[in-house]
């Protein structure tokens, strides 16, 4: 993963062999403390979902997250939010081990993180969007398109909630959001009920 400053990125990961990586609700809410404390340090996060065996982020990188770590006096090509995001789903992998009694890898090797700023362009079947609206909404849509609900808002390992005035989160940065996406509260929940259309998959990312 590499991050530039102030760009806009979809990070994802899913688990080993599409493997369940959250059990319980305890595991959702573990792993939304590690970021909290974790990420926020390097990046603003925008959006997310958690979802039983895959995890999706929006975020924005800051300049601390885009510094290059030093080790043994040498500048290294590796960068403090990269790092930190695997030490995360490191020490969340070696909790899960304990919890379940298990062994070996629970996410993919390699976490993706597109650059997504640069893609905004129109996309068929949604036409009044751009790319990093789409992708906005597409990962607050997996719940519902995976049928775990039937209302968005009752998925509560997603930022939808936060964004739908239901819920007073402190993982994502609202005003930034809106800011990028040029939304409004209304222009959330309008835009929200037609990107159920929505189509987009993994292989664009």
């Amino acid at each position: 993963m590499f991050f530039e400053k102030n760009q806009v990125y979809h990070l994802y990961n899913r688990g080993n062999n599409k493997q369940r990586i959250f059990f319980t609700s305890s595991n959702y809410l573990f792993f939304l403390q590690k970021v909290k404390k974790e990420w926020t340090k390097h990046c603003a996060i925008i959006c997310y979902c958690l979802m039983p065996n895959h995890f999706h982020f929006m975020l924005v990188p800051n300049e601390e997250g885009c510094k290059n770590i030093s080790l043994g006096g040498k500048v290294t090509h590796l960068q403090n939010l990269s790092r930190v995001i695997g030490k995360s789903l490191k020490s969340y992998t070696q909790a899960i081990n304990i919890q379940n009694k298990t062994t070996g890898n629970l996410f993919q090797k390699k976490t993706k993180a597109k650059l997504i700023t640069e893609e905004r362009k129109l996309i068929d079947k949604f036409t009044r969007y751009d790319y990093l609206n789409g992708c906005f909404h597409y990962i607050h849509q997996n719940p519902l398109k995976a049928k775990l609900v039937i209302d968005l808002k009752n998925w509560p390992y997603s930022y939808y909630p936060d964004f739908y005035s239901q819920r007073n989160g402190t993982i994502v940065s609202k005003i930034l959001a809106m800011k990028i996406l040029d939304l409004s509260d209304n222009d959330f929940l309008q835009d929200s009920k037609v990107a159920v259309n929505f189509e987009i998959t993994e292989r664009i990312f």
